[in-house]
């Protein structure tokens, strides 16, 4: 899968899912490290990449476009360390197939994972 990590979580977690086999890239190492979340979601849309955020604003953003894409994996409730978003991650990424997440916006709690699909009326 391809991935385009945004400012708020490490660009190591690029690093990991390109290891893991996915094509991944942090916001910084493409030019977007001051980009507005509205850029961030347009290179992503043309790019065919899955977001992968701890910034709120996304979901709104994207359901506002009525669009189905990108994709979106939000990680929301507090600060996440680096270890839990790949935990979680990798969780996510075992779980759901490509299409089920291709076309999504998935939402990422402690306690649980909800799936939506787009676009969000």
């Amino acid at each position: 899968m391809k991935f385009l990590i945004d400012m708020p979580l490490s660009p190591t977690l690029s690093r990991w899912l390109t290891e893991t086999g996915h094509d991944a890239v942090h916001a910084s190492e493409v030019g977007l490290h001051a980009a507005s979340d509205s850029k961030i979601i347009e290179r992503a849309r043309r790019e065919t990449r899955t977001v992968v955020t701890a910034d709120l604003d996304y979901p709104r953003l994207i359901a506002a476009a009525g669009s189905d894409s990108p994709s979106l994996i939000l990680f929301r409730g507090g600060s996440w360390t680096e270890a839990g978003v790949r935990t979680r991650l990798a969780e996510i990424l075992s779980a759901l197939t490509e299409d089920e997440i291709q076309g999504s916006i998935i939402t990422v709690d402690r306690d649980r994972v909800r799936r939506r699909r787009l676009p969000i009326a």
